[in-house]
């Protein structure tokens, strides 16, 4: 089995969903190699170590899984 494709977060991959929220997205690649016990595995890991939530998972004709994962955005304000 190969490794899942993944891309590091990118600053252009933010929106805002309403007022004051921000969302950091990645896009993780699975193929079709991969049985969808061991992609749930890999992805519930990601999410309670990482931090990442599902956000959507896509399956094309050639059975790779395309998946993208969001997490918040917390900013710092300052006190002082």
């Amino acid at each position: 089995m190969s490794t899942p494709t993944t891309r590091a977060p990118r600053t252009a991959l933010m929106r805002g969903l309403g007022r004051g929220v921000e969302w950091e997205f990645d896009r993780v690649t699975f193929d079709r190699s991969f049985s969808r016990n061991v992609v749930a595995k890999l992805l519930s890991e990601r999410a309670e170590h990482g931090g990442w939530e599902l956000d959507r998972v896509q399956i094309g004709h050639d059975g790779k899984r395309r998946v993208v994962l969001r997490r918040k955005i917390i900013r710092a304000v300052r006190t002082a």
